[in-house]
């Protein structure tokens, strides 16, 4: 087959994104066609499998003088919120993302068009090709957009009816895209999730502990690790202010804080809150996916404390490292 991939994000850097890498992966193992178009910046680098074709819709540039535009309001590197959108940003953003997926369409003419998140982009591709046979993928955090900003909302909820098909992680998804969007029950797919076992796996050795009972390596050290947006939403200051109650010494603590920041005045109040920690508290940033394997393997556990998400790859990728894992 030949499958067309849509984003108006970067395809890395989220879960959303590495979700977008990782089907284009497998669908290529499988040998299919394929190309992708996805909002960058002209810096980035943007790794596909070979013989991907891909169409970028700069950000930063001449046709679009804003960030990226984010799914979620605080996103792991410089982006426009949807909310603060201008008519006159939001035709600029339909114009160059109709372009990028016209020449994407007339040159690969895809049997399948797959595009992620239930939203204004989506909305677009779908009134754009009104006889393309087009699977939409939720998020989650697009419910929450729909849910809370008034930008194009009509539009948005008429054209997301008229997809073939839309793919949710869980039923709880299901049950909203259907009250938010007034969508088919019989168009919608439980998906589940996944992730890269070629990766993400067991590389180092796991003690057997009794339930209940502290993690530590032989230098009686235990290893805590998060992973995703240094943001208050992800409960990272409720972290870092939580570990006296595991009434273990400072020195018996190593807790990593790995992912981009957000909002920066946040993450400044989170860097400063670590530093009046008597903890030992680092801030790896954000990291490429071998890497992030590889703190798994040296953690024993890993939280999770967010307000807000759907199936984080992360929490499957931790288990699949062999940590045992901590989540709201």
């Amino acid at each position: 087959m030949r499958i067309l991939s849509i984003s108006a994000q970067k395809p890395d850097s989220t879960g959303s994104g590495v979700y977008l890498t990782e089907v284009v992966k497998a669908l290529a193992e499988e040998g299919h066609r394929q190309a992708v178009v996805c909002g960058v910046y002209e810096e980035d680098r943007i790794v596909l499998p070979e013989g991907t074709l891909c169409y970028p819709v700069y950000f930063n540039s001449g046709k679009l003088p804003f960030p990226i535009c984010g799914m979620s309001d605080e996103m792991p590197y410089p982006s426009t919120r949807y909310c603060d959108m201008t008519e006159e940003m939001t035709k600029a953003y339909r114009q160059a993302f109709t372009e990028a997926v016209h020449r994407a369409v007339e040159e690969l003419n895809p049997d399948l068009i797959l595009c992620h998140h239930l939203y204004l982009l989506t909305s677009i591709v779908r009134r754009e090709f009104p006889d393309r046979k087009i699977i939409g993928f939720c998020h989650n955090t697009d419910l929450r957009q729909m849910e809370k900003n008034p930008l194009w909302r009509d539009e948005i909820r008429e054209q997301i009816r008229k997809l073939d098909r839309i793919c949710v992680p869980q039923k709880p998804q299901a049950d909203r895209v259907c009250g938010i969007y007034g969508v088919d029950p019989e168009k919608i797919c439980t998906v589940g999730m996944g992730y890269n076992d070629r990766i993400f796996r067991r590389t180092g050795k796991r003690d057997t502990l009794i339930p209940g009972e502290m993690l530590g390596d032989p230098a009686g050290v235990t290893r805590i690790v998060f992973a995703g947006k240094i943001a208050e939403k992800k409960g990272v200051m409720s972290l870092i202010r939580c570990l006296p109650e595991t009434g273990l010494a400072p020195d018996r603590i190593v807790l990593d804080l790995a992912g981009g920041a957000g909002n920066q005045e946040e993450y400044q109040a989170i860097r400063d809150l670590a530093e009046a920690s008597p903890y030992n508290i680092r801030f790896p940033g954000k990291m490429a996916q071998p890497d992030l394997a590889a703190l798994y393997n040296e953690a024993q556990i890993f939280v999770l404390p967010s307000f807000f998400d759907g199936i984080p790859l992360v929490v499957i990728e931790a288990l699949a490292c062999g940590d045992r894992v901590v989540v709201t």
